[in-house]
């Protein structure tokens, strides 16, 4: 954006020219690609990229880089669909999961989940990283349609298709599931826990209490962590298990499987006894919030066997 142009400037900026193949707007001539606003965000890859950013020469495209292993980033994109939908045709709000897409997250900068992004005009702006509340939300996207304007971009998308006649109601969630989802809705983790355990004591085959219940336990550990105070304290103390455990909190979070399993596995071939057996339950646990049909989950696994016998 140039002062030529009476353009508003879009704050930090980053480099996309590789990815987008040198092209900043859409081709004379040429009509940027149109899209529905669907009710799910539609997924930001390298090969969808160059038409979301030609359509960002009509309507921002809001980007919410995440992790399928962090809560954090689901409860994000669940608030920002509900905040856009306040704006009906003047966004498109995209998901962009960096465990996947690891060149965007590079090329955009992302240094951690959840983050989101605007790209306006084809250029993208940062705009906050981390939860944030929904009044919050509504004022970062007023000041994206300002700046939106002040560049030209005014145009909307199709309303969201409406849903096909006959089309059958989800099924409901058992009880104690819809009390644990209340509970974390109302930010009561603990009461959440306690939902899910009824539901295993009930059912202790029952997979996803016990996935919801591993994840619930990481949000409740994570919610007040310093994250700088944490890494600080498990560089210094390598061998501190309570650090290191809380690390590796952090790291699943982020989107850093990978270290935080290595961490913890390594942790098992230098410890013993309880301290042992505390490291291995919380590995068990993170492989619950991951999820046990990640590739990552079962070369983890294959690690601790080997790390415990």
């Amino acid at each position: 954006m140039t002062s030529e142009n009476s353009e508003a400037p879009l704050r930090g900026s980053v480099d996309l020219s590789q990815l987008l193949g040198g092209q900043t707007q859409a081709s004379e001539g040429e009509a940027p690609a149109t899209a529905s606003a669907l009710p799910a965000p539609v997924q930001v890859t390298e090969q969808s990229l160059q038409e979301l950013a030609q359509q960002s020469t009509q309507v921002p495209i809001l980007i919410v880089f995440l992790s399928s292993a962090s809560p954090a980033s689901k409860e994000l994109v669940d608030r920002m669909r509900a905040v856009v939908a306040r704006y009906p045709g003047q966004f498109v709000l995209g998901t962009c999961d960096i465990d996947v897409q690891g060149g965007l997250a590079q090329a955009f900068q992302v240094s951690a989940v959840p983050t989101v992004m605007a790209l306006i005009a084809a250029r993208p702006a940062p705009l906050f990283q981390g939860t944030a509340d929904d009044e919050q939300i509504a004022g970062v996207l007023d000041q994206v349609l300002e700046v939106a304007r002040q560049n030209g971009v005014t145009g909307r998308v199709d309303a969201a298709p409406q849903e096909p006649a006959g089309e059958p109601e989800p099924e409901p969630l058992p009880p104690l599931h819809q009390e644990a989802y209340d509970a974390i809705e109302r930010e009561d983790y603990a009461a959440a826990i306690d939902a899910y355990d009824r539901a295993l004591r009930e059912n202790p085959k029952d997979a996803e209490a016990r996935a919801g219940r591993a994840q619930v336990s990481l949000m409740e550990r994570s919610r007040l962590a310093d994250l700088d105070a944490v890494r600080r304290a498990a560089a210094d103390h390598p061998d501190d298990v309570d650090a290191q455990l809380a690390v590796a909190d952090l790291d699943v979070m982020g989107g850093q499987v990978e270290d935080a399993f290595g961490r913890l596995i390594d942790l098992v071939r230098r410890t013993f006894g309880d301290d042992r057996e505390r490291i291995r339950t919380r590995l068990v646990e993170l492989f619950e919030v991951v999820g046990p049909t990640d590739p990552r989950v079962a070369q983890a696994r294959q690690s601790l066997a080997s790390a415990l016998f």
